[in-house]
């Protein structure tokens, strides 16, 4: 199975040329032109196509793109669902989903429209009824054809909803936080964290990457560039924990050890189910090191 970095997600207003331009040369793991929220509705219409045509033209490298289009009830996004299928990125995100039968809907306007089965669709979960529809939201990638590919936790939107206080150590989030990731794992799916909204708080950043992390997240998303660094080197598996997993394989190859469910390693009981994990923790690695990204 491979494995894609998503460590570090950045999202850029698709109306903003320069941005788009400047975007080729971040170290983001992934960036999400965004059409929805910041782009104005006098400039809906010019950013469609000039994230389409972006998209299109190519440059970014390894970087995966994502095109976020506005709601599909919105008067915009019908449209832009089409823009995002013939510019065939690597994902299109569906903001306020809130049921598996949003995803079934712009999954069956891709098929009709002949898009790529390599563009995924990623889900904002970012209403309450999202969050207590996570199961079935989750449960649609199993669908034929369904596409879905991700979770993105849309945090601002959700203390909006539900008017919660985050503080600094978000505890009145946890549930929300913590019910994605059950979610996602249950059905195959990445999950990426909330944004963090204070650009200058590098220190504030790096503690909620650290708790995004211990929570289960396959990586943060972001809204300045400045932020990539921190996402990147926190969510990335540490040298410890690569040569670590390079051990375990090793150790489970062994003549020895065939057929063996449990071993004895550098002194620790050692399942196959850390074998496993320790797969993905040296694909993840590798992964990071062909990209070239720090």
């Amino acid at each position: 199975m491979q494995f894609r970095p998503r460590r570090s997600v950045l999202y850029m207003p698709g109306s903003n040329a320069r941005a788009l331009e400047k975007a080729k040369t971040i170290a983001a793991d992934a960036l999400i032109l965004d059409l929805e929220d910041a782009v104005a509705p006098e400039a809906k219409e010019m950013a469609r196509a000039q994230v389409g045509a972006a998209v299109k033209a190519g440059g970014y490298g390894p970087r995966e793109l994502i095109i976020r289009i506005n709601a599909l009830q919105s008067p915009w996004g019908a449209l832009d669902l089409a823009a995002a299928a013939a510019a065939a990125p690597d994902a299109i995100l569906l903001p306020k989903v809130g049921s598996g039968a949003d995803i079934l809907t712009a999954a069956a306007s891709l098929d009709r429209t002949g898009v790529p089965a390599k563009t995924r669709l990623w889900a904002m979960i970012e209403t309450p009824l999202a969050i207590l529809n996570l199961s079935d939201i989750a449960a649609t990638s199993q669908r034929p054809g369904a596409r879905l590919g991700a979770l993105v936790l849309g945090t601002n939107d959700l203390v909006k909803e539900t008017r919660a206080d985050l503080g600094s150590n978000r505890h009145s989030a946890l549930h929300w936080l913590s019910a994605a990731v059950i979610a996602a794992r249950a059905y195959g799916l990445d999950v990426l964290d909330g944004v963090y909204n204070d650009i200058k708080d590098s220190e504030g950043l790096k503690r909620e990457c650290l708790q995004g992390r211990a929570l289960g997240f396959d990586g943060k998303t972001l809204i300045h560039p400045d932020q990539v660094a921190a996402a990147n080197g926190i969510f990335a598996p540490t040298p410890t924990e690569v040569r670590l997993a390079r051990s375990i394989i090793a150790a489970f190859a062994q003549p020895h050890n065939a057929g063996k469910g449990v071993i004895t390693l550098e002194g620790r009981m050692v399942e196959l189910l850390h074998a496993k994990m320790a797969e993905r923790t040296v694909a993840i690695a590798e992964a990071i090191q062909a990209m070239g990204s720090p």
